[in-house]
């Protein structure tokens, strides 16, 4: 399978892990040893002075925390957009990067605007792939705008509708479809 860096995986309408029900994930990193991507659409009821203090001064006042995915959710992760990509630890995708660790002083002018996940999503080594044949994922290239968006509750809605007239029925799925 060719790599899905710079990709989002948009959870499927058969996905009830609650982990990725309804869910858009960013993939950072894929190959033979798994992937690793965060969820961009679930915001927690934290803000990042809060929760992340050393890391606040990155992001406007009051922007809430998002969870990344299950796998160390007391670790945060930086995504950032940046003036200069070269200078992101993991580059994903165009101005877009993964910021790892303490972000020096010579890379903060270079952050055009960033968010913090706790947590991020992990899959070992042929798993995504079996969850990509088993139709748990919808696919698409991923832009600035999905990762910084202002309006991540709409998100999975939005990016399915994106894909056209095939996924828009899926888009309009109730979270919990016992409630329709």
């Amino acid at each position: 399978m060719e790599s899905l860096r710079g990709k989002l995986l948009i959870s499927a309408g058969g996905v009830y892990d609650p982990n990725f029900r309804h869910t858009v994930v960013l993939i950072g990193e894929h190959g033979a040893e798994g992937a690793l991507g965060v969820v961009l659409n679930r915001v927690l009821d934290a803000t990042v002075k809060d929760a992340v203090p050393a890391l606040s001064h990155l992001v406007p006042p009051g922007e809430p925390l998002f969870g990344g995915g299950p796998v160390q959710p007391n670790s945060p992760v930086l995504i950032a957009e940046l003036a200069r990509p070269d200078l992101a630890d993991v580059h994903v995708f165009g101005s877009v990067g993964f910021l790892v660790g303490a972000v020096s002083s010579e890379i903060e002018p270079s952050i055009l605007r960033a968010k913090v996940f706790a947590g991020y999503s992990g899959w070992g080594p042929g798993q995504l792939e079996s969850e990509m044949d088993a139709g748990s994922w919808i696919v698409e290239s991923a832009r600035e705008d999905d990762v910084f968006t202002g309006d991540p509750g709409h998100l999975w809605r939005r990016v399915l509708e994106r894909k056209g007239p095939k996924y828009r029925h899926l888009s309009r799925m109730p979270y919990d479809p016992s409630v329709n």
